[in-house]
């Protein structure tokens, strides 16, 4: 296999990740959506998150998405061109695959219709080959992500039924194509497997204990954390310790780095969320032996106006709420 060197990483530093998935811009934009600076100007939706601080984007990948505004795009080529954006305005590059042709989280893991009906080993050969064609596509541009997730919240498992954690043997394959396929192109990115409540040990623990059972090959924990969606929507007061005490805990228990690869909080809230994003990003600092590689938020820039979404950092008014300001710290 060839070796390649970080520098061979698009835009690769040890610096702390600060990023943002923002798969929806290039929707937004088609659509008409204006992005302003804190001070009303309007700029390029990158810029204004380079000046917040931002040195990382996240960029889901779906297998054959429809058009549909909010729930579609992502496609391969897409995922292609944003990458290439964020790496002429210097981000590092973080490649989400679902393996699905929509939405792939903890409620609904959709096999992509294009595998329907492919026995086990046909389906390994799938997640394989188009892991390999995506991640090629990708080098082709010059575009060498530092991360790539194989999965994305998946603590059922994914692409149901035959990778759900009913049956481990059979999901630690799926999820080694996936793994293999990645390290074939870019021998130096690091693959995540990710699961959502990241301040829940109990989950983190009994699911990553299954994977090192099973031989599952990963680099990095990734994690969700929105106090939002916990039951009753408790402040982030009330879990962030044990958002920190889990990182430690999968940090030294399974020797690997962690990281916040989704967050987010009420952009109604802006206060609260700056507070929250500095609490989190402390806490991740503190892992020991800097294991805590960083913070991303999920759709920042997806203002509810636009997208109906609760969790964004964006105003009607097209700016950004002051919450991205805990960036900059």
């Amino acid at each position: 296999m060839t070796s390649f060197s970080h520098a061979q990483i698009t835009n690769h530093t040890t610096k702390f990740a600060k990023g943002a998935d923002i798969s929806w811009l290039p929707q937004m934009e088609a659509t008409g959506f204006k992005f302003y600076n804190s001070v009303g100007k309007e700029e390029d939706c990158f810029k204004i998150l380079k000046n917040k601080g931002l040195n990382t984007i996240r960029l889901r990948t779906w297998v054959n998405p429809s058009n549909d505004k909010a729930s579609g795009h992502c496609s391969k080529d897409e995922t292609v061109a944003m990458a290439l954006r964020a790496k002429k305005w210097g981000m590092r590059i973080m490649i989400d695959f679902h393996y699905s042709d929509t939405w792939a989280d903890p409620g609904k893991q959709v096999k992509p219709k294009a595998w329907e009906g492919h026995d086990f080993t046909t389906l390994l050969n799938d997640v394989y080959s188009y892991t390999k064609e995506v991640m090629q596509a990708l080098k082709d541009a010059g575009v060498y992500p530092e991360w790539v997730q194989v999965g994305n919240e998946t603590p059922g498992g994914m692409i149901y039924p035959e990778g759900s954690t009913n049956n481990w043997a059979q999901l630690a394959q799926l999820i080694n194509r996936g793994y293999d396929a990645i390290k074939k192109v870019c021998p130096k990115s690091k693959v995540i497997l990710h699961l959502d409540r990241g301040n829940d040990n109990a989950r983190f623990r009994n699911w990553f204990d299954k994977a090192t059972t099973h031989g599952a090959k990963f680099d990095v924990i990734g994690m969700s954390y929105y106090p939002y969606w916990l039951k009753g929507k408790p402040d982030y007061t009330l879990s962030i310790d044990d958002l920190g005490k889990n990182m430690n805990d999968m940090a030294q228990r399974y020797n690997k780095e962690v990281m916040i690869v989704e967050v987010g909080g009420e952009a109604t809230k802006p206060d609260n969320t700056y507070d929250m994003l500095v609490a989190v990003q402390q806490k991740v600092k503190q892992v020991p032996n800097g294991k805590g590689l960083g913070v991303l938020y999920w759709e920042p820039q997806g203002a509810a106006s636009w997208s109906h979404y609760a969790l964004s950092a964006w105003g009607d008014d097209g700016k950004p709420t002051r919450a991205l300001d805990a960036f900059l710290k």
